[in-house]
């Protein structure tokens, strides 16, 4: 489990194609020096696993399902990435719960800088939205965030000048890509009114 608070940018060294998937080496000195293999590391957003380390680097095995569902994909090399590493029990919560699990991407479709901050506008599945409110909580490239307003296929954040100062959303542009992980808490809501027919299909009742 991660929180969404980024704890340092690091950067993308290497991609290396290995078989239908691809070897993802990332350098980050302040989490590499403190990274075993095995541990769990988000990378923007998403939980991978590292499997070689330095003082350094980490490097993780990105396979078909991890480029299909999320934007590391779109990682060349100097790519900046947002780090957290997984949360340790008796630890202060400061965003909200996130698996590390992407449910999709989206989009960056407008940009409003005022002063130090801004107010982003993203396009987002239909299927997301359902489990998205305004006030609520979205993870936006491992990034814990409030949602400001949500429609059927977009919503909006407003970021503080820290925010933009450490992590990769600072200097984002319209157009680019974003993983996006609603709030667990909303999976099963949607979960429990999809299945309230459940037993009535079956002829159970």
């Amino acid at each position: 489990m991660f929180s969404g608070i980024v704890e340092s940018l690091g950067e993308v060294v290497e991609i290396r194609a290995e078989g239908t998937g691809f070897r993802l080496i990332i350098k980050d000195e302040l989490i590499a020096a403190d990274t075993n293999i095995a541990d769990s590391i988000c990378v923007n957003g998403c939980c991978l696993t590292v499997v070689e380390t330095d003082e350094t680097t980490m490097q993780f095995d990105c396979g078909p399902e991890t480029m299909k569902k999320t934007n590391i994909g779109d990682f060349v090399v100097g790519s900046p990435v947002n780090l957290e590493r997984a949360l340790a029990v008796g630890q202060r919560l400061g965003g909200h719960f996130l698996s590390g699990h992407i449910d999709g991407c989206g989009t960056l479709i407008q940009r409003d800088d005022s002063g130090e901050y801004a107010f982003f506008r993203f396009s987002v599945p239909r299927a997301l939205a359902k489990q998205m409110a305004p006030k609520g909580s979205i993870g936006v490239d491992g990034v814990s965030l409030t949602i400001v307003d949500s429609e059927p296929d977009e919503f909006s954040v407003a970021l503080i000048p820290f925010t933009l100062q450490v992590t990769t959303l600072g200097p984002m542009k319209v157009g680019d890509r974003v993983n996006l992980e609603t709030d667990i808490l909303a999976k099963y809501v949607q979960r429990l009114h999809e299945s309230e027919g459940w037993d009535e299909i079956a002829g159970i009742g």
